[in-house]
């Protein structure tokens, strides 16, 4: 098969790898550049795939929804270019409220489920007293992410040619004389500095991209969080309580997250006050899991945007493209930002509500634009 000219990954995270993975399979030749992947938000996410749980609105609820539908047919690819599962579960998702007034105001309420205090009980046994009205999203759901997608996505990228450059650090863009992408500069573990020479690459840097692209209104938002080894079957449905949730895998474990640390930066480790915050919502929302043996606490940085939604697409240098801001929707979104970015490099063409996307989540959204008629007839 025809390789074609080689496109650079810069981040190897969960977006960098779910792209390198779509393009290799289109026959592309890919490169990874990844400082340390163990870094990435999609070592540390919880997995949830809850565009209604959520309470999405408008483009970024259609993108959700969208790859939400996506999900199936990407882990069944991935899977069978690895041999490994992704840990896919449909499992659906409750979000529960202290009344029903505020449960019938959600976002998404019309897409839910309505719960009572006793539909509450029965789908969550021993939710906390506070809690007197749900919304049970069958359609919501989560992946095993840190555990088993990345491991998977990894093997099936290596099994499709993908090359990988571990412990390299992206320092710089190198630019034409037209101002196009023509090369970038790397850092490696051994301290040598060298230019890799490339026309064509995708930034997935997540919440450092803008140390690459100051344009990029890209900043990390610190979160830590915690598992439990609880009883197998003890909890059966994802829990999104306001400010905690609590994400059940199938051997029992239950991954409390997280907090949400704009003013944090990059400072690393954990902290007493979000490791309290864990504690009182997991309290809060399932009293008998505070009892549950803790297993493991960590943390990450999100990448976060002004608006919360992803930066996809064409950036401001000719050949090089973004997928990064993704925030909290990273995993859920992993599926179409990976076949958007993989059409638009390789084509075939994007469908109607694809080059809609994209322009919804450009760059410059954040700059002042001249109003512009989309599809629909309305002006954005």
């Amino acid at each position: 098969m025809e390789r074609g000219m080689e496109v650079v990954l810069l981040g190897g995270g969960l977006m960098g790898l779910a792209i390198a993975h779509q393009l290799a399979r289109r026959g592309r030749a890919v490169r990874v550049i990844s400082r340390n992947r163990k870094e990435a938000a999609g070592f540390v996410a919880a997995g949830m795939l809850a565009p209604h749980a959520e309470g999405l609105s408008g483009e970024l609820l259609h993108l959700g929804q969208a790859s939400l539908a996506r999900i199936p047919a990407w882990v069944a690819q991935i899977e069978t270019d690895s041999g490994l599962g992704c840990g896919y579960r449909p499992c659906g998702i409750v979000v529960p409220f202290a009344t029903a007034a505020a449960r019938d105001a959600y976002a998404t309420a019309a897409w839910g489920l309505h719960l009572d205090r006793a539909g509450l009980e029965r789908e969550v046994p021993g939710i906390g007293p506070l809690w007197q009205a749900g919304l049970l999203f069958e359609q919501d759901g989560q992946i095993d992410n840190r555990r088993r997608l990345m491991r998977a996505l990894e093997r099936a990228c290596a099994g499709l040619g993908v090359a990988f450059e571990e412990g390299c650090s992206v320092e710089g863009l190198v630019r034409s004389a037209n101002g196009a992408l023509q090369a970038v500069e790397l850092l490696d573990a051994a301290g040598e500095r060298r230019q890799l020479a490339c026309e064509q690459a995708v930034l997935s840097c997540g919440a450092w991209s803008a140390q690459l692209l100051p344009e990029l209104p890209v900043f990390p938002v610190k979160g830590q969080m915690l598992s439990l080894q609880g009883p197998q079957q003890a909890l059966q449905r994802v829990v999104f309580g306001p400010g905690t949730y609590l994400v059940p895998r199938d051997d029992g474990l239950i991954v409390v997250g997280a907090t949400s640390e704009a003013a944090a930066g990059f400072a690393e480790g954990l902290t007493p006050d979000g490791q309290h915050q864990l504690q009182a919502g997991l309290a809060a929302l399932l009293p008998a899991a505070a009892q549950w043996p803790p297993m493991e606490r960590w943390w990450g940085y999100r990448p976060g945007t002004p608006d919360e939604g992803p930066l996809l697409g064409a950036s401001p240098i000719a050949g090089l493209w973004l997928a990064t801001g993704h925030y909290r929707n990273g995993v859920l979104l992993a599926a179409i930002t990976a076949e958007m970015l993989a059409a638009v490099i390789t084509g075939p063409g994007l469908t109607d509500d694809e080059q809609q996307w994209l322009h919804a989540f450009r760059w410059s959204r954040f700059s002042p634009q001249p109003a512009t008629p989309d599809r629909r007839g309305s002006s954005r």
